[in-house]
């Protein structure tokens, strides 16, 4: 179930991937290592333990043989609410083998999420993880599609009348599997939108999905090998850490660390350390953190990293830059999305503009369109818009959202962009977060930026709230470093540095402190909460 990709000036002329009909996700990323010779070599480190290529290669053939033997089969849909373990790959990589489709689930949802996630999917089988099973108790009894509970770990804890252990399972499945006989356009696996507004939405992939990222972004553009140690903070079921930490380094024979815990300065500090990887994923808001932290590494405890990069949210210039002189690594700063499954615009080694989001990645099209739905001029604010080979195919029962965001070969991703006059894209916030203070269109991104230069601050969010005469004026949601005092003269001082970096009408207007600012899972903060309470008292409120 190989493909052909040709040689290319990657720049001049992208790579043409050549997948044929008959083909199988799973079988391509395990099946390129072990004819490579490669199933010896160190496939996934977890926190308890270490996989080869032929390991992880039998523990998806069991599974795939698990879900043959409990009869749920090719089409069927799979529910995975894993941490990020060996389990995850197996699961997930094994449905796939079996021609099931899973789908992966956020960890950190409301049990009231899952509940319309499992109805809306119709999943026959949920794979969950122990520490995740009270967010499920209640409404198992309530899932009228749902046949089977499998459960990852938990060790000899007793479970519930009609759950599986996986480990039992696994033990008692055949290593042995022949991969079911999908096509590279068949349905291969869904991914649930984060839902920062309105309910999530099942977002569908086929077969050729997984690879053409690897392709277009992972070798061309983060330059993976084989030789790579790889490790993202951002979780599997996040579509940028499943490129991350399985897609890229099942392509090329890499390595990849997993770590189940939460992604925290102290927990990414640790990991760093322990099996310095060459390649590191993180998010704004974590590299932030990790600036703040006395858990950051230093620089020489980091010999072997050569390349990070940030997905999620766009990364502030000065983060960038501080990270850069701290450990000489550059962050290169991309954008992609769930419906096109991974980074499609992005910085390139070498060539690295901090305050931008880089240039469109090999073998995908942008383009900026004005409010009149016409491409939008040269320096001037447009929606993004890209054509790649890696967009989903819809989303699950949403006709209406469908037709919304998948407009022929091209997907609308709600940001809006200005292309400037050397070609990189800068970013001005999403579509729905854009300020109109004085007829003049505000970027929220670019005072939180600004913000997130003073000394002082953690991290900043700006959305639009009413002055005394009705008026749309900038209002920022500010957390403080550590020890830093919430003062009224705290307040004049950001507004005042503010001024110094922007145009005066930007500024902004009221200044809140927090002690954390309400983000999804993946996270991108979520500004319609902070809308949402706008019109409450303002703290510190500015001249």
């Amino acid at each position: 179930m190989g493909y052909e990709v040709s040689t290319a000036d990657h720049d001049v002329n992208p790579p043409q991937v050549h997948i044929p009909r008959n083909y199988n996700a799973a079988d391509d990323l395990l099946g390129r290592n072990l004819q490579a010779g490669r199933g010896g070599k160190l496939a996934v480190c977890d926190d308890q333990g270490e996989y080869t290529y032929s390991q992880v290669a039998e523990r998806v053939s069991r599974f795939a043989n698990v879900l043959g033997g409990l009869d749920v089969g090719m089409e069927a849909r799979a529910f995975v609410a894993l941490y990020d373990t060996i389990d995850f790959p197996t699961v997930f990589l094994g449905c796939i083998n079996a021609g099931v489709v899973p789908i992966a689930a956020n960890t950190l949802l409301t049990t009231a999420d899952y509940e319309f996630m499992l109805n809306d999917s119709r999943a026959s089988v949920l794979i969950v993880s122990t520490g995740l099973l009270p967010a499920f108790q209640t409404l198992l009894s309530n899932a009228p599609y749902l046949k089977h509970v499998i459960v990852s770990g938990g060790g000899d804890s007793v479970l519930a009348a009609g759950q599986l252990r996986l480990a039992d399972l696994m033990a008692q499945a055949s290593p042995e599997f022949a991969t079911a006989p999908t096509t590279a356009d068949d349905i291969c696996f869904w991914l649930y939108s984060s839902g920062s507004t309105g309910k999530p939405k099942g977002t569908v992939h086929i077969h050729s999905s997984l690879i053409l990222t690897a392709e277009l972004y992972a070798r061309p553009v983060l330059g993976i090998v084989e030789d790579d140690v790889v490790f993202s903070a951002a979780k599997l079921f996040f579509a940028y850490g499943l490129g991350n930490g399985l897609t890229f380094p099942f392509s090329v024979g890499a390595t990849a660390v997993l770590m189940a815990e939460r992604p925290t300065p102290a927990s990414v500090g640790r990991v760093l350390r322990k099996y310095q990887p060459s390649i590191f994923y993180g998010v704004p808001t974590l590299y932030a953190a990790m600036l703040a932290s006395p858990d950051l590494p230093r620089r020489d405890e980091l010999p072997k990293l050569r390349r990070c990069t940030s997905a999620g949210e766009a990364l502030p210039a000065d983060i960038g830059r501080r990270w850069q002189e701290h450990t000489g690594v550059d962050i290169l700063d991309g954008i992609g999305s769930t419906e096109m499954l991974h980074i499609f615009l992005s910085n390139r080694p070498g060539d690295v503009r901090y305050g931008s989001t880089g240039k469109p990645v090999p073998g995908y099209e942008i383009r900026l369109v004005d409010e009149a739905g016409q491409p939008a001029a040269r320096g001037t604010m447009g929606e993004l818009q890209v054509n790649g080979p890696s967009a989903a195919i819809m989303y699950w029962n949403n006709r209406e959202k469908t037709l919304a965001t998948f407009q022929g070969p091209w997907t609308r991703c709600g940001d809006k962009y200005v292309q400037d006059e050397d070609g990189y894209f800068i970013y001005c916030g999403r579509s729905d977060d854009m300020l109109k203070v004085s007829g003049i269109y505000v970027s929220p991104f670019e005072v939180e930026a600004a913000l997130m230069t003073h000394p002082s601050v953690l991290e900043a969010a700006v959305i639009g709230a009413n002055d005394e005469q009705d008026l749309i004026k900038p209002k920022a949601y500010v957390v403080l470093k550590n020890g830093i005092q919430r003062t009224p003269q705290l307040v004049e001082e950001l507004q005042a540095h503010v001024k110094t970096k922007l145009a005066p009408y930007k500024y902004p207007r009221w200044v809140e402190f927090l002690d954390e600012l309400p983000k999804t899972a993946t996270g991108k903060i979520q500004r319609f909460k902070l809308r949402g309470q706008r019109q409450g008292s303002f703290a510190a409120p500015g001249a």
